[in-house]
């Protein structure tokens, strides 16, 4: 990755699906920047490494732990690893996620 990159002239969205661009990936950092077309999902899952999910732009619903919690851009969440987590995109969505 170079230096700088603006973010948001790197989202693209696929037409009732989910994209994610690798921004950077190492041992100990990993950094994807993923869009989510409209009413799309990611199914419950867990992670071996702990980070956190920045929102972007859009909207939508990050369940962790069994607590919804509202993606609007600006919001924060922090992951600790090993706990579940899913998201649903009720608008194009994108965000940052990164692994440590």
């Amino acid at each position: 990755m170079t230096k700088q990159m603006n973010l948001k002239e790197n989202i693209s969205y696929s037409a009732g699906g989910i994209l994610s661009k690798v921004i950077e990936k190492s041992e100990k950092l990993d950094i994807t920047l993923f869009s989510m077309a409209e009413g799309t999902e990611i199914s419950e899952h867990t992670s071996t490494k702990q980070g956190f999910v920045y929102v972007i732009e859009g909207k939508g619903v990050f369940t962790y732990a069994g607590e919804n919690i509202e993606m609007l851009p600006g919001v924060f969440i922090k992951m600790e690893k090993n706990i579940a987590h899913s998201l649903k995109s009720s608008q194009n969505t994108s965000f940052i996620l990164v692994l440590t």
